[in-house]
């Protein structure tokens, strides 16, 4: 029989249980935790260093992107700058004709570079045109390209606004 505060303490009671498992680790798991962190570089300065490398990568990675959207942001266009070759004419073994059709933004200056090549695909000439501001929008550009040997195509090698 059981009175009112008596103890049981057969080996299943939660007083006995209790005791023999303590809810706090005891003092001896704790430093033997403390060498083992210590031993593998887990300590709170590794750790703070770490975050504090990684907010570094964070902020050169967002400057960088900053710094790549201002250099190739929405100031830089190519003014719809735009060519085709239309065709060519070898009119001797020192000139060469180059059509092409220049396409840019009415009311905006270009320049193009006119290559002639050889059979082995060499430059024998080159000639930079300038293309002067006019209201339309396309052009058909023919342009006398003087070489050292005979071409056997010319094109337009590339355009730019100055």
């Amino acid at each position: 029989m059981n009175y009112p505060g008596d103890q049981d303490n057969h080996p299943g009671s939660p007083e006995l249980s209790d005791q023999q498992h303590p809810a706090t680790p005891a003092p001896a798991a704790a430093t033997a935790t403390a060498a083992l962190d210590d031993r593998y570089g887990r300590t709170p300065s590794r750790a703070r260093r770490g975050r504090l490398l990684a907010i570094l990568a964070a902020v050169a990675i967002v400057v960088t992107f900053g710094v790549w959207v201002v250099w190739a942001g929405p100031g830089q266009t190519d003014h719809g700058l735009d060519t085709d070759d239309i065709g060519y004419q070898v009119l001797s073994d020192h000139a060469t004709v180059v059509r092409s059709q220049v396409s840019v933004d009415p009311g905006t200056r270009a320049e193009c570079a006119v290559q002639v090549l050889d059979k082995s695909y060499t430059i024998v000439g080159w000639k930079v045109i300038d293309l002067p501001a006019v209201e339309q929008r396309s052009r058909t550009v023919s342009t006398e390209v003087r070489t050292t040997t005979r071409g056997v195509t010319g094109l337009i090698h590339d355009c730019w606004v100055p």
